[in-house]
């Protein structure tokens, strides 16, 4: 039996993340194909490039800087397939009001989840000499999330003006999109001060069997990054 397959079958997020993969490659297949067929070119070519996205960490993952874990790959493939496959091919954008703040207020919980793990990891690194208190990772993992989420709402205004798309959704009465920048930010605020507080609690309570886990596979796994 491989590595690769002796590892997946004792790993039950890369696992899931494997079913979940082929799940989702076999919907945008099957999208693909129909829209070749009707020569919605534009639309096919965003299918492809996203199929070929979430596919590179698995069929390369020797040949990326970072070994990144299962849990978040799988977490990042979803987000993916919601914001740009379901966001923007379906258009769900403007099927669904709320699909655009849901979908911030979950990458304001990813984002505070990474950070916090970013902080983790270096802080519970014997090679590193960092040691900071839960308060302190809690509110870097704050900060982190809102600051991706305020240079995102910049790239959205960015492409607008130059490249005349619609990130920036404008609202009614608001064809500025101000409005829509605003509660943008504020969903990904709300995302990231739940998270940094989960995480703060979490970390308070010495609850800390499955993140120690979930840290020391990381850091054997990109002995580069550590000075290892």
């Amino acid at each position: 039996m491989s590595r690769r397959m002796s590892d997946t079958r004792h790993d039950p997020a890369r696992r899931a993340h494997i079913i979940v993969l082929a799940i989702l490659q076999s919907v945008m297949a099957v999208e693909l194909f129909l829209l070749l067929l009707r020569g919605r070119w534009l639309h096919a070519f965003l299918v492809a490039a996203i199929m070929t996205a979430i596919l590179i960490p698995v069929l390369f993952p020797r040949r990326l800087p970072v070994r990144i874990p299962s849990e978040i790959q799988l977490l990042a493939i979803l987000f993916i397939f919601a914001t740009l496959f379901l966001g923007e091919v379906h258009d769900y954008y403007e099927r669904f009001w709320w699909w655009d703040l849901v979908l911030h207020g979950t990458a304001g919980l990813l984002l505070g989840l990474l950070g916090f793990l970013i902080v983790y990891m270096l802080n519970e690194n014997e090679h590193v000499d960092l040691h900071m208190r839960p308060a302190f990772l809690a509110l870097f993992a704050f900060f982190f999330a809102v600051g991706i989420g305020a240079l995102w709402e910049i790239f959205e205004f960015a492409m607008d003006q130059m490249f005349g798309t619609n990130m920036q959704k404008p609202m009614l009465g608001d064809p500025s999109g101000l409005t829509d920048t605003m509660w943008d930010l504020i969903v990904d605020t709300i995302g990231a001060a739940v998270v940094s507080l989960a995480g703060w609690r979490y970390l308070r309570r010495r609850r800390r069997a499955y993140v120690d886990d979930w840290a020391r596979r990381f850091i054997e796994r990109n002995p580069q990054l550590f000075g290892r």
